[in-house]
């Protein structure tokens, strides 16, 4: 895109804070940024400051963009935005968590939920910056308006309300409970409190909590007036004013370094004056961006899910007037100490950011040894089950070389007794997820197959069916031989790169083979073994009764209403069940 070219885009946009993006021609975002004045600051770009931008600005072929109600919300939606496209010229937190958004999905019967990863046609609230908070408000919403939380496959074919329905959160749509028109004046009332009516739910509350004060309730008022005070904060997202600095109960200090296209925040947490924790964080950085930006990308994409500190000592000032603000709203006090205690924790800072051991020389160590970029993160493979059946995958995250359970996943496979055809669908799953876009987390910088030449094969045809270009590994039991694309490596015992590959080899091992116990637990021991019950015959049941205990409790009334139940087959149950 040349220069008449970002003046005339920028002149199309409105004077209003949002985001934008630079895209090129196959539609990938190149960069995204934030803005008080779309116009102004895409106009900006028609005279680029930095080579890196105007290499950027060169590639692009659209600007596309979104406005937003208040600078935070711009902010946000850049770090979620970041988090989803990874785009090549943001720095990007690689261990990164978007911010949540509440979403009302596009059914007749709308579901709520909060979530980072909306589906499609949902009307979409957010992002917000305190999960837990978004999750109280919720939680309310649902007590006051009874709206559904439970997902599509839940919700259909159902004969009677589930606990929901018990707890009074949810008014039971998917029996008749409440009419579908009466449940769309609820979805509407919740509507209205999201696009700013707060009363929709804060005065419920209060009648709720004066009520409960009456009858001398004490505890559930209290709790009715912690929602109250979620619900105001929700809305007023950070009315308390900024905490003393010498009174701070909690203390973050970063320390920036960057090195070529990679970048390293240390974090220092200081709770009471005492230092309690210390972590180290990777970033892209793309070519020509300093520590300033690092710092910038760092606290917005950081402070996702994490509670606020009090403070955020830095050791040079990320010059960001919307981060200054947005943190100042927050409570929490921004600055770049020059002298004394403090400017002594950030040298600290800075050195941690500096060093070049521990994990960080394991994670190394593998790149050099298998000549790929550094794989920060590593996403193990593995199968579990028994003769074919009860067939699962797993799927786990390393960070940095420790695991992030946040990022695991597991997955249900075809039933059959072929290692190569269930590695082959587990990997095509993983990566049309990615590939899609459906998937929340970034992609990871190398996959590790438990299993020998077989297996890698099978996920190395997944990879090129779907087009997903990651590299992939695998690790063999017996030999502890890593087989990959272009070799097998015999490593030392005691490398540590080898060990870095165990752990997560052996803990991919573990989650497959505890989620395949539990699905032979709870359903194949329990209802396979019974003479009369098969596959879809056991699917019916626990479809009308929820789960195993769900048909244990059943009446032979009940029961023979099933479909394939007859009264032999009922008897036979309750006997074996019990």
């Amino acid at each position: 895109m040349d220069t008449d070219g970002v003046r005339t885009r920028a002149g199309d946009l409105p004077r209003e804070p949002g985001i934008y993006q630079f895209e090129d021609g196959e539609g990938r975002v190149l960069y995204v940024g934030k803005a008080v004045d779309l116009r102004d600051r895409v106009r900006s770009y028609a005279d680029p400051r930095s080579r890196r931008i105007r290499k950027m600005v060169g590639r692009a072929d659209r600007i596309d963009f979104a406005v937003t109600d208040t600078e935070t919300q711009a902010l946000l939606l850049e770090a979620n935005l970041i988090k989803r496209h990874r785009p090549p010229y943001n720095v990007r937190l690689k261990d990164d968590k978007s911010y949540p958004l509440v979403q009302l999905t596009d059914h007749a019967v709308p579901r709520i939920e909060v979530t980072r990863d909306p589906e499609d046609g949902a009307t979409v609230y957010g992002p917000f910056t305190d999960k837990g908070r978004v999750e109280v408000v919720v939680k309310a919403l649902r007590e006051t308006y009874g709206l559904r939380g439970c997902s599509d496959h839940k919700y259909s074919n159902r004969d009677r309300p589930c606990l929901d329905y018990e707890m009074g959160i949810c008014t039971a749509p998917c029996t008749g409970e409440i009419s579908e028109a009466d449940y769309a004046d609820d979805v509407t009332s919740v509507e209205r409190f999201f696009e700013g009516e707060i009363g929709v739910l804060a005065d419920p509350l209060r009648r709720g909590m004066a009520d409960a004060a009456e009858q001398q309730e004490f505890e559930r008022a209290a709790n009715l007036r912690d929602k109250l005070d979620a619900v105001e904060a929700l809305h007023g997202e950070g009315d308390t004013a900024v905490s003393d600095a010498n009174g701070a109960a909690s203390t973050d200090v970063l320390g920036a370094a960057v090195e070529g296209d990679r970048a390293v925040v240390a974090r220092l947490h200081a709770e009471g004056g005492k230092l309690v924790e210390r972590e180290r964080h990777t970033l892209d950085s793309p070519e020509g961006e300093g520590p300033e930006g690092v710092y910038r990308a760092f606290i917005a994409q950081y402070y996702a899910e994490r509670e606020f500190p009090d403070e955020i000592l830095c050791a040079e000032d990320p010059a960001d007037p919307d981060i200054e603000a947005w943190l100042e709203r927050e409570g929490v006090a921004l600055r770049v100490p020059g002298a004394g205690r403090e400017a002594t924790l950030v040298d600290l800072a800075l050195k941690n950011a500096r060093q070049r051991g521990g994990v960080s020389d394991e994670v190394g160590a593998l790149a050099d040894a298998l000549g790929v970029d550094r794989p920060d993160r590593i996403e193990g493979f593995d199968v579990s089950h028994a003769q074919g059946r009860s067939v699962v995958g797993s799927n786990v995250l390393a960070v940095d070389g420790s695991p992030e359970k946040s990022g695991y996943r597991r997955k249900k496979l075809t039933e059959r007794n072929d290692d190569y055809a269930n590695m082959r669908e587990l990997i095509r799953w993983r990566a049309l997820r990615a590939v899609e876009g459906r998937d929340d987390r970034p992609d990871p910088d190398l996959l590790l197959i438990d299993g020998g030449e077989g297996q890698l094969g099978a996920a190395q045809d997944a990879l090129a069916e779907t087009g997903w270009d990651v590299p992939v590994v695998a690790l063999a039991k017996d030999e502890e031989l890593v087989i990959a694309p272009n070799g097998v490596y015999d490593w030392d015992d005691d490398a540590a790169h080898l060990h870095l590959l165990q752990r997560v080899r052996d803990e991919a091992h573990r989650f497959a083979v505890q989620y395949h116990q539990t699905l032979r637990d709870e359903v194949s021991t329990a209802l396979d073994e019974v003479p009369g019950v098969g596959p879809a015959t056991r699917k019916r049941l626990l479809r009308r009764f929820g789960s195993v205990d769900g048909v244990r409790e059943a009446s032979s009334d009940e029961l023979t209403a099933v479909d394939g139940i007859g009264e032999r087959t009922a008897e036979t149950l309750r006997t074996r069940l019990r």
